[in-house]
This record gives C-alpha cells, structure tokens and sequence, in this order.
C-alpha cells in the first residue's frame, strides 16, 4: 500500500528545525511527515517538505484497533504512514 499524495501544500525548513517542531506546527504526527517526504533522518535547512493532511491528533488507548480509530486498516495506514497500533501512540484520525 503505498501513500497518495496529491496537491500538497509545502514548507521550507528553517536552520535549527527538527521533524517532530515541523509535525506539530502543521497537527501531523513526525512518522507521517518523514513518510510522505521519503525522510531517513532530520530535514536540513533549506529543505522543501510537503505537508500531508491534517487532522486531529489522538494517544491511543489500550484496546483500540485500527479499524475503530480510522474506520479500516486501509484508512489507518493512509493517514498514519504505519501499520502498528500501540497503547500511548500518536495517530491521526
């Protein structure tokens, strides 16, 4: 399953900026940003990420699942770059 992303708005690093500061200004999680720009480590300055969609951040509770969070796994792992689901995870839903 692959991440389709199509017209995203984009951002250009600032020196100094981390993933997870990037993440948190735009309401996504740092795995879903790193994912949608192919990213193995920190951004660098001068950089150009696309910005995935938004929505809202949840920490996941013990017995959720995939499906009751986002409606099927599909759904969980387009909006979460991930197929693992953990009690204290950050997920978009």
């Amino acid at each position: 399953m692959e991440l389709r992303l199509l017209r995203l708005p984009y951002y250009r690093v600032k020196r100094g900026q981390t993933l997870f500061e990037i993440a948190r200004a735009f309401g996504v999680t740092p795995r879903l940003l790193a994912a949608c720009n192919h990213l193995k480590g920190e951004p660098f300055a001068g950089q150009v990420l696309a910005i995935p969609p938004s929505g809202n951040l949840y920490r996941v509770q013990g017995g959720e699942s995939r499906t009751l969070l986002c409606g099927s796994p599909a759904r969980f792992f387009e909006r979460n770059a991930t197929h693992c689901l953990y009690p204290g995870q950050e997920v978009l839903l």
